[in-house]
């Protein structure tokens, strides 16, 4: 086991921003009542969500598509940079641009090219930043996150995102407690079983945002290829791709779609690739995956009891791969550059 002396210091500032993470998250939520029931309002004046960032910020979007649906919001994710070259239309819709530093190129050049829209909210972690001064913006509790890879701003963003949805009406007892426990997943057998592994490959269904967030890490932190594909996507075609050295990781939820995520499973099973599944379904074990149980849960509430493990599995096989674990190479915390 590595000492805090011979730790790598990215692999340090990573730890300790997942430290505080729960309960920053937990702060987030509470200081975001006021703004988040305008929001709130908004969405139920316009039924209609943009949800625009980058990189993991756009993973947060993915993530919390299904939740704002199943509200009867035709809710959608959208790369801010899709947004810029291909545009959809705005109006008439509520929109929340994220970004974890309010400073990413593609913010500054939105808000350049369009000015500023009604019913336009921010998410961010920097109250003082450019996306919080230009628009009103949910500010995530405990500063910018310093570390490379995200973490406790994914944590932070969906607890933004829970109160909006607690704004909304839903009831989200579950979720916080969740958030308000300190429970630690075993991840060592699942670093084990991609030992081999020369890709990886992510997938859920509702948990798909999830998948992405963690592909991203994954490619960010260890430098080998890692991506993420839907369920249903990954069965048309890129199965030709499975092998003993493609890992799977699989997440799966207590919700409609979890017996879509073990048949993908066992396909990949058959295949010969590595299976781990992340799971909070409550559903059978699938013999010969890894499985990583996290306890029983759903909707948003299955984020915040998958993500953590996810994380510390992200930590520990990227760990195996590279020395200097969350010093980035050809990339910065802050993309200023398209």
């Amino acid at each position: 086991m590595l000492s805090e002396t011979t730790k790598p210091d990215g692999l340090v500032a990573i730890e300790k921003e997942m430290a505080r993470q729960n309960a920053d998250a937990l702060a987030s939520f509470e200081n975001a009542s006021t703004l988040a029931a305008v929001i709130a309002q908004s969405l139920r004046k316009t039924r209609q969500l943009l949800l625009f960032g980058m990189g993991g910020s756009h993973a947060v979007g993915r993530a919390v598509e299904p939740f704002y649906r199943s509200l009867g919001i035709d809710a959608i994710a959208v790369p801010l940079s899709e947004q810029l070259g291909q545009p959809l239309s705005t109006d008439g819709k509520t929109i929340i641009v994220t970004s974890q530093s309010g400073e990413s190129a593609e913010v500054l050049r939105w808000f350049g090219e369009t000015g500023i829209r009604a019913d336009t909210f921010g998410l961010t972690l920097e109250e003082g930043s450019t996306l919080a001064r230009t628009i009103p913006s949910l500010i995530g509790a405990g500063g910018t996150e310093k570390a490379f890879a995200a973490t406790r701003s994914l944590t932070i963003s969906f607890a933004l995102h829970l109160a909006i949805i607690n704004a909304l009406g839903e009831n989200t007892a579950e979720a916080l407690r969740i958030l308000g426990s300190s429970d630690v997943t075993q991840v060592k057998e699942a670093i084990s079983a991609f030992s081999n592994v020369r890709a990886i490959v992510t997938s859920g269904r509702r948990m798909q945002g999830v998948a992405e967030a963690i592909a991203l890490g994954l490619t960010e932190l260890s430098r080998i290829p890692c991506f993420s594909l839907e369920g249903g996507q990954l069965r048309h075609g890129p199965m030709e791709m499975l092998g003993p050295d493609v890992g799977v990781v699989l997440f799966r939820a207590k919700d409609g779609t979890a017996e879509l995520v073990s048949r993908m499973a066992l396909s990949a099973l058959e295949a010969g690739s590595p299976v781990i599944v992340f799971d909070a379904s409550d559903e059978e074990p699938i013999k010969e995956a890894i499985m990583i149980d996290v306890g029983a849960a759903s909707g948003i509430a299955a984020v915040f009891a998958l993500l953590p493990a996810a994380q510390h599995f992200m930590l520990g096989f990227a760990g195996s791969r590279v020395k200097d674990l969350g010093t980035p190479v050809r990339s910065t915390k802050i993309t200023r550059s398209e």
